[in-house]
C-alpha cells in the first residue's frame, strides 16, 4: 500500500521542486513587486512608458497634463514616491533641471533612464528660424520628442531601461515597444502628407516659446518664437519688435500659445500684426484625459492639423 504512495509523492516534492526552481529564475521583482515602479518626469514620458510597459509597470508622473516642467518645484510626496520607484526616466537636455536634485534629496539607488540618450541635440542656433531674437544660443533644445523618429529612439530606451529593471517582462516590454513603434511610424508618415501640398513659403508659424525645433527640422516647417527654449527665460522687446516686423513683412497667419504658456504676450503680437492667434498647441505637456491631446499619438495628430489648417489661413 505505501509502495503505491511513493511515486505520486516522490512527484509532487520533484514539481515543488521545479516550482521552487522556476520561482527563483523569475526576478524577485516581478515576483514580489508586479507591477514595477516607475516614475516619469512629464505627462508625455509618462504616456510613452506605459505604451512600453503595459501592465506590468505603474507610472506616476512628476509634472502632470498642464503643467510647465520647465519651472516645477517637486513637492516632498513626489520624492517619496521616487525614493521607492524602481526605474526613473527623465528627458534629459537640460529639460529637468530640478532632476539630479530630486534625486539627491529621495537618496535615490534604482535604475536611472535618460531616454534622449543616442539623439544629437539641436542647439538654439541650430534652427535656421530665429532671425536675432534672443534665444540663449548655445543651450540644447530638450524638446526632443516633437520629432516622431526622436520618439522611435526614446521607446527603445525605454525598453532597455525596463528590461534593465525587470529581466522578467523583458520579451514583454520589446514586444510592446515594436508595436508602438508600428504606430509612430504612421503617424510620422501622416505628418509629412499633412504637409507636402503646403508651398514651403507658407510654412511659418509664431508660437509662444521655442519649442518645435525638432518638428521645424522633420517636416521643414519654419518656426518664430519671442521666447527661447525654457519658459524660465523672458522674451525681450527687441526680440519682440523683430518678430513683428517679420509677422507683417511677411503675412505669417498661424500664431499659436502653447497650452502651458501665458497667452498675453501672444495677445500682443496679434494685437500688433493684426493676425488673429489661431488657438493653443501642445508642447511640454499632455492634455487631460477628456481633451484633444490625452495620448503623445493624439497630440502630435492635434497639433499637425491646427498648424496645416492655420497657414492656409483656413
Amino acid at each position: 500500500m505505501t509502495s503505491t504512495h511513493h511515486p505520486s509523492s516522490a512527484r509532487r516534492h520533484a514539481s515543488l521542486a521545479t516550482l521552487a526552481l522556476a520561482l527563483g529564475a523569475v526576478s524577485p521583482f516581478s515576483w514580489a513587486q508586479t507591477p514595477i515602479q516607475a516614475v516619469a518626469s512629464f505627462s508625455i514620458l509618462g504616456d510613452l512608458v506605459r505604451q512600453v510597459g503595459g501592465d506590468r509597470v505603474s507610472v506616476n508622473v512628476l509634472v502632470g497634463p498642464g503643467s510647465d516642467a520647465h519651472v516645477f518645484q517637486p513637492t516632498p510626496t513626489q520624492a517619496r514616491q521616487v525614493s521607492q520607484a524602481q526605474v526613473v526616466f527623465s528627458n534629459g537636455l537640460g529639460f529637468e533641471g530640478w532632476m539630479s536634485r530630486l534625486l539627491k534629496t529621495a537618496n535615490y539607488r534604482g535604475q536611472q533612464v535618460v531616454v534622449s540618450q543616442g539623439i544629437k541635440p539641436l542647439k538654439g542656433a541650430d534652427h535656421g528660424h530665429h532671425k536675432g531674437h534672443d534665444h540663449g544660443h548655445g543651450a540644447p533644445d530638450p524638446h526632443a520628442w516633437q520629432s516622431v523618429p526622436n520618439v522611435m529612439i526614446y521607446v527603445g530606451n525605454i525598453a532597455k531601461g525596463l528590461c534593465a529593471a525587470d529581466a522578467a517582462g523583458c520579451d514583454t516590454y520589446q514586444r510592446n515597444a515594436a508595436a508602438y513603434t508600428t504606430q509612430l511610424k504612421t503617424l510620422d508618415t501622416d505628418i509629412t502628407t499633412a504637409w507636402a501640398t503646403i508651398p514651403a513659403a507658407q510654412r511659418k508659424v509664431i508660437t509662444s516659446h521655442d519649442a518645435f525645433g525638432y518638428y521645424a527640422q522633420a517636416y521643414s516647417v519654419n518656426f518664430l518664437a519671442p521666447q527661447g527654449v525654457s519658459t524660465e527665460s523672458e522674451a525681450s522687446a527687441k526680440g519682440v519688435a523683430q518678430l513683428v516686423r517679420q509677422i507683417k513683412k511677411e503675412n505669417i497667419k498661424a500664431l499659436f500659445v502653447e497650452s502651458i504658456a501665458d497667452p498675453r504676450l501672444i495677445e500682443q503680437i496679434g494685437r500688433e500684426t493684426g493676425a488673429n492667434p489661431s488657438g493653443a498647441l501642445y508642447s511640454d505637456s499632455l492634455s487631460a484625459t477628456d481633451g484633444p491631446a490625452a495620448s503623445y499619438i493624439a497630440m502630435m495628430r492635434f497639433n499637425t492639423t491646427a498648424l496645416t489648417q492655420a497657414v492656409r489661413g483656413q
